[in-house]
């Protein structure tokens, strides 16, 4: 039978008749919970009742049909009853409550507010009403939305044209599923009188030695019955199942309750009841063992709970005096069921009473390490939709499998997989040298915050390629033979969506001088300007990097000017720059000025050609050359030559 049914029979709300035969025979079929008969009967009376002279009690039937589509999980129909209640002037405000859990059921946000907020009118500061607002404006907020990164699919295999729900992995083995259908090869001929469908059945799919799932069988041995079996949950070895058993006779109403049964082998035994209280009024299922063994987690309307169903626990292993309410945090005025435990300290349940985007949605609980709290957090889109979204189980690492009977019209549950796939970040690029050459087989490493440390050889082309986390420090260096190490530091985004990032290594060479880039000195005066600070701390910092380096720092002038004046400016262009970063605090000692004038003209080298490529590669810039340019290029040659490098002296500087 429909999950949530399942529950709901034994917290009927008991309405008062009339003396219509057919209308008390509704209101029996109603009683016990057998809405799908009842329906019909309530939709046969309501046409024959009179719009004009009969609009109290066509009110009151419209009601008890919109009570019965709410039960079958069936939103619109049930809204459109509502409101015909309310046409007729319903007298109870319960029915604006009921109204707006029906529209917020079909996904209309906007007048589930308006039937709630005229509920609180009459019933101020009700939790469900205040919730239900809640859930309804959140998934206002959320419309357009691409929602969480789970990834969501029917799953075809598992699903019938009937009712599939709640299934659940056998063990840590995750090659068998269990699962609840109404399917038509369920046991027994006759019909739900609740559903319209055949009562549910306990199915199992196992997979094959390819690791594919196979067509799902009813469970072989004395497990299903023409009762509902269902909602089941297994203990870690997966020797004892536990499921949920709804049994109904002529002389009793529908009695809800924990069974168990035993495998051996493939073959499951008969089951027998598991008597948690001495209760007989009350009803209990969903059972969920904890991952450990030690705790049965349940649903009951048992007293002492919160209203609705909460969701309760008793330990296995110490039974007597364990009994314990999941408490407030967790359970609502409304309805909790479904739980699973995932961990000692993390539930999954589902939950009409928290704030939610329609019927049953799917919430994550998690308590803190003082074990005196639990927060609470809806699982969002698309895990949760306008429908009910409920029995889920997790397979490997963030995937698994849950029910819902979301875009089905006839209120059907089906079950879905999910999956939240891993987050891809990740770091590229070059290692090259000042000519834009590549390096091969030079070695980075990268530091994270997080203790992550990992190391990549250069390729041929110079390239790279790190796998990192997200809102991860990184602290990266690359090195090779030949050439001055570089550091650079990184911080991955927090954000949870894939992304890559670019970053290149220039490494200096220490067999030839290195210009060093954008440096800018006054017009004709060795002082620096201010947006030379950035290659210059550069140039600092690579210095810190390679302790043991000693250089010869270089400026070089172009041919305009006496050849004694451009010495002379050199000279104290060159030492601008030792004096920069000797306030730095890099060691004097380890830096040596050298004003070159205009006697060492640039040779074109494959970047220089890249940015100028009126220049061929390997061309001497002197002045017999610049000479035959037109002007334009003689002033791009003169602006080369302007340049400022360092190079190499020593790698043994302790």
């Amino acid at each position: 039978m429909r999950a949530s049914s399942l529950f709901l029979i034994v917290t009927i709300i008991f309405l008062g008749g009339c003396n219509s035969p057919k209308l008390s025979k509704a209101d029996e079929a109603f009683d016990r919970g057998e809405y799908f008969d009842a329906q019909k009967i309530y939709k046969k009376v309501y046409n024959k009742l009179s719009g004009k002279t009969d609009r109290k009690l066509r009110g009151e039937v419209a009601y008890k049909q919109g009570l019965c589509y709410e039960r079958l999980n069936m939103s619109a129909n049930a809204s459109k009853a509502f409101r015909n209640a309310e046409r007729y002037n319903y007298s109870d405000s319960i029915l604006y409550l009921k109204l707006g859990k029906a529209l917020q059921g079909e996904g209309q946000y906007a007048k589930a507010i308006e039937a709630y907020q005229t509920f609180l009118q009459f019933s101020p500061d009700n939790a469900l009403a205040e919730e239900g607002i809640k859930g309804c404006r959140s998934a206002l907020a959320a419309n357009g939305e691409r929602g969480t990164r789970y990834v969501v699919k029917r799953f075809p295999l598992f699903n019938s044209p009937r009712a599939d729900y709640s299934p659940m992995y056998l063990d840590k083995n995750l090659d068998q599923i269990y699962f609840t259908s109404n399917r038509e090869k369920a046991t027994g001929e006759n019909h739900s009188e609740i559903t319209g469908m055949k009562r549910g059945d306990i199915f199992v799919s196992r997979k094959d030695e390819q690791g594919r799932w196979k067509q799902p069988e009813a469970v072989e041995g004395g497990l299903n019955t023409d009762a509902d079996e269902g909602i089941i949950s297994f203990s870690p070895d997966g020797q004892t199942m536990y499921l949920t058993r709804a049994r109904r006779s002529d002389s009793s109403d529908t009695s809800v309750e924990i069974w168990t049964s035993r495998r051996s082998d493939a073959t499951w035994s008969e089951p027998q009841k598991f008597d948690i209280t001495a209760d007989t009024l009350s009803a209990f299922g969903h059972p969920a063992v904890s991952p450990d063994g030690t705790y049965l987690y349940f649903c009951s309307d048992m007293p002492g709970g919160f209203g609705g169903l909460d969701i309760w626990r008793i330990n296995l292993k110490e039974r007597a005096g364990s009994l314990e309410n999941m408490g407030s945090q967790i359970n609502t005025p409304g309805n909790e069921m479904f739980p699973y435990s995932r961990t000692d300290s993390i539930l999954y349940f589902s939950s009409d009473g928290h704030p939610g985007f329609g019927g049953l949605d799917l919430f994550r609980a998690k308590l803190n390490t003082t074990g005196d709290y639990w927060s609470i957090e809806n699982m969002g889109l698309p895990m949760n939709s306008k429908g009910d979204d409920f029995g889920l189980t997790f397979g490997k690492g963030e995937s698994g499998f849950f029910s819902s009977n979301r875009n089905d019209g006839k209120g059907r549950d089906h079950i879905y997989s999910f999956e939240l796939p891993d987050i891809h970040i990740s770091i590229s690029g070059y290692v090259v040298d000042k000519d834009d050459e590549p390096v091969a087989n030079a070695i980075i490493r990268i530091v994270g915050d997080d203790g992550s440390n990992q190391k990549e050889i250069s390729r041929d082309d110079g390239s790279f390629r790190f796998n990192l986390d997200r809102g991860v420090r990184y602290v990266m260096k690359a090195g090779a033979t030949g050439y001055l190490n570089q550091k650079q530091e990184f911080t991955s985004d927090a954000a949870e969506e894939d992304a890559d990032y670019e970053i290149d290594f220039v490494l200096a060479s220490i067999n030839k001088p290195q210009v060093i880039e954008n440096i800018f000195y006054d017009f004709d005066k060795a002082t620096l300007r201010p947006e030379s600070k950035a290659a210059l701390d550069e140039l600092a910092a690579m210095m810190r990097e390679n302790p043991h380096v000693t250089i010869e720092l270089g400026a070089h002038t172009d041919r305009k000017g006496s050849d004694e004046y451009n010495q002379a400016l050199s000279e104290r262009r060159a030492k601008s720059v030792i004096d920069y970063l000797i306030a730095a605090g890099i060691e004097a000692d380890r830096l040596s000025p050298k004003g070159y004038g205009e006697s060492v003209p640039k040779t074109v080298t494959k970047r220089i050609n890249k940015e100028f490529p009126q220049f061929e590669e390997g061309t001497i810039l002197n002045e017999e050359f610049i000479s035959t340019l037109s002007p334009e290029d003689q002033e791009a040659a003169d602006q080369i030559n302007r340049r400022t490098e360092f190079q190499v002296l020593s790698l043994e500087y302790f």
